[in-house]
């Protein structure tokens, strides 16, 4: 491993498996789904953004999840965890939202980063970092036949990570800062605008509502 590269120690990969696992499980419960409905919500919340990054757009090896079985593990973990905790989990809400807030700053800086090393521009880079952060949550909302939320005005979420992997970009690129330490400062700040958006609610635009507005002056 390369010191010098951003890198996301494996034992946080699999937590955040198990954290997005956990979040599909519930999404599936909330819904009405059978076990095997919920495992595969599951699945794609955890694992369906790096699955789209590596299989679609880099298409380089097999993806983390085919080669280590801890990813597997960690996301029936998470399964058995909703199953127990079920509703109560909103109790945790403020945990939840600090946790979510870290695994997409850190994938989306890690997707840009990886997709840069494998020789894609930086503008695209930062459309797969984006995909790599938001890609699981986007293809659950498809699969349950749902108008994906990433898609409706709400707070600031595509946009947090968007906010990261362009950060990251513009460090490496035009500071002496290291691929590393730029990739740390820009998942950090990437944390932080999210959670003071949601904190102050920060919320997109209807962009049609806005374009009448703006007509209309």
């Amino acid at each position: 491993m390369n010191p010098d590269v951003f890198q996301l120690p494996i034992a946080f990969d699999i937590f955040a498996s198990f954290f997005l696992g956990l979040t599909g499980c519930l999404a599936g419960i909330r819904r009405g789904y059978d076990i095997v409905g919920v495992i595969s919500l599951a699945f794609i919340c955890a694992v369906g953004g790096a699955v789209v990054r590596d299989g679609v757009f880099l298409q380089t090896d097999l993806p983390a999840v085919v080669k280590n079985p801890a990813y597997l593990y960690s996301i029936l973990a998470a399964v058995v965890v909703g199953r127990i905790v079920g509703d109560r989990m909103e109790r945790f809400g403020r945990f939840m939202a600090v946790m979510d807030a870290i695994g997409l700053a850190a994938y989306a800086v890690f997707g840009t980063q990886k997709s840069i090393l494998y020789g894609v521009a930086p503008e695209v880079a930062v459309f797969i970092g984006v995909i790599n952060a938001c890609g699981g949550g986007l293809m659950r909302d498809i699969i349950t036949r749902e108008e994906p939320l990433v898609f409706k005005p709400g707070q600031f979420y595509v946009l947090a990570s968007f906010v990261g992997a362009v950060l990251f970009v513009l460090l490496t690129a035009f500071t002496p800062l290291s691929s590393l330490t730029s990739g740390v400062i820009a998942s950090v700040l990437c944390v932080l605008f999210r959670l003071i958006s949601i904190k102050f609610n920060w919320k997109t635009r209807s962009f049609y509502a806005s374009g009448k507005k703006n007509a209309g002056r």
